[in-house]
């Protein structure tokens, strides 16, 4: 049973009421700070607390595009990829950090403040994890950004999200084939993951 392994039980007694974008994310943050320790998840749970504004989604994202870059750009160094792998790695890794430089100017530009990069860590040591955990992430990035972008209330941001979004799904693809796994696993169309859902994953890898 989930209960078994809350690591703060009393997180889970916790109730949000109402529907509210904002009620949305405090719930999601809630559920995962019980189940992982609001240590790991520290970066969404102190955002989603107070998520009443775009911005507060902006950061949202802007963690896990923090997660992508450093996967790329630091991690993919040490597990000994060649090939496609390595330059996969090394286009998608510049392409992230596109993603980070733009949310976090658009941050700053709507008078917020962009969330600090947390530690993380990657359970993966050979080229063979890494592209395993590569599919993995790139997969929920495109569920997480569906799961975000109906909660957007600015036009301008929400395309902005679209066209990230589409890197993210070229990204898992082109990671999927070189797997050789379907570029389309879940037919003809992609499932939208809520904030718990996307912290299940991400929150895993945020170093406690």
């Amino acid at each position: 049973m989930i209960t078994d392994r809350l690591a703060n039980p009393e997180l889970a007694e916790v109730e949000v009421g109402g529907v509210t974008r904002a009620s949305f994310l405090v719930r999601g943050a809630l559920a995962a700070g019980a189940v992982y320790g609001t240590a790991a998840v520290a970066p969404f749970v102190s955002n989603a607390l107070g998520a009443t504004t775009d911005l507060d989604i902006l950061n949202f994202a802007l963690t896990l595009e923090y997660l992508e870059t450093n996967f790329y750009q630091v991690k993919a160094k040490t597990v000994g990829l060649t090939g496609m792998g390595a330059k996969y790695a090394a286009s998608f890794g510049k392409e992230e950090a596109a993603h980070v430089a733009a949310l976090t100017a658009a941050i700053k530009s709507g008078g917020g403040t962009p969330v600090a990069m947390p530690t993380f860590t990657f359970p993966v040591t050979s080229a063979s994890t890494f592209l395993g955990l590569a599919s993995v992430v790139e997969n929920l990035g495109v569920s997480a950004y569906n799961g975000a972008g109906p909660l957007l209330q600015s036009k301008t941001l929400l395309a902005a999200a679209g066209a990230i979004v589409q890197i993210e799904a070229r990204h898992a693809a082109a990671i999927n084939l070189l797997l050789g796994k379907s570029p389309t696993p879940t037919g003809g169309f992609d499932a939208p993951k809520n904030m718990a859902q996307v912290l299940a994953v991400a929150g895993t890898l945020i170093k406690k």
